[in-house]
């Protein structure tokens, strides 16, 4: 029942070292690019990792973007050294990670400042629901998967390291795995709380 896997996905960090098959990932991806999209123009991209070397490469480099970024926030020195230990220790661990982007190269072209900013931000809404659609189809297939953010503070890092297309926009990362842990239950306003019937 939709109801079930929906209130019972979790965001998985601990992953068994379990292979995912190539299958599996194909009807991941497949479910994510069925999701609606602003125009049909489907700005969403995917780069999928799957040797170590990869993911160490972009991690190290997110790694070393997050230290020079807390220093120049005058951040304590070990507790640098803590979040940027656990931030690669997220991706090297997971059997799959996955770089989310968005592409702009389809979407609509607009001379005034307004309307380029509204048409980025259907982008960005377009992509997101691609990833909802893939967290919800791992869930349900048994997969753990949690979706990071970190991407945005260092695009420039991931496009580089990653090689990827310049016009590949990296939006969020999502670690993927069998999970061993059941990931903690999350705090949710009820719906009244935030609705407004007119």
């Amino acid at each position: 029942m939709f109801e079930q896997v929906l209130k019972s996905r979790r965001s998985i960090r601990r992953y068994l070292t379990d292979t995912v098959q190539d299958d599996v990932l194909h009807k991941l991806l497949e479910a994510a690019t069925w999701a609606p999209s602003a125009h049909n123009k489907q700005p969403w991209r995917f780069a999928v990792l799957q040797k170590a070397f990869h993911k160490e490469n972009l991690a190290n480099a997110m790694g070393n973007q997050l230290r020079i970024d807390r220093t120049n926030d005058g951040d304590d020195s070990e507790i640098i050294e803590r979040d940027v230990a656990k931030s690669i220790q997220l991706i090297v661990g997971s059997p799959i990670v996955i770089v989310v982007c968005l592409s702009m190269s389809d979407m609509d072209v607009y001379v005034d400042e307004h309307r380029s900013n509204a048409e980025l931000i259907m982008a960005v809404q377009s992509t997101a629901m691609a990833v909802q659609n893939l967290l919800l189809s791992a869930h349900e297939m048994g997969l753990g998967a949690c979706w990071r953010c970190a991407p945005l503070f260092c695009a420039k890092t991931v496009i580089e390291t990653l090689k990827l297309p310049q016009s590949w926009r990296p939006q969020a990362l999502v670690t993927l795995g069998y999970p061993d842990e059941d990931g903690k239950t999350p705090s949710r306003l009820s719906w009244q709380e935030v609705t407004k019937w007119l």
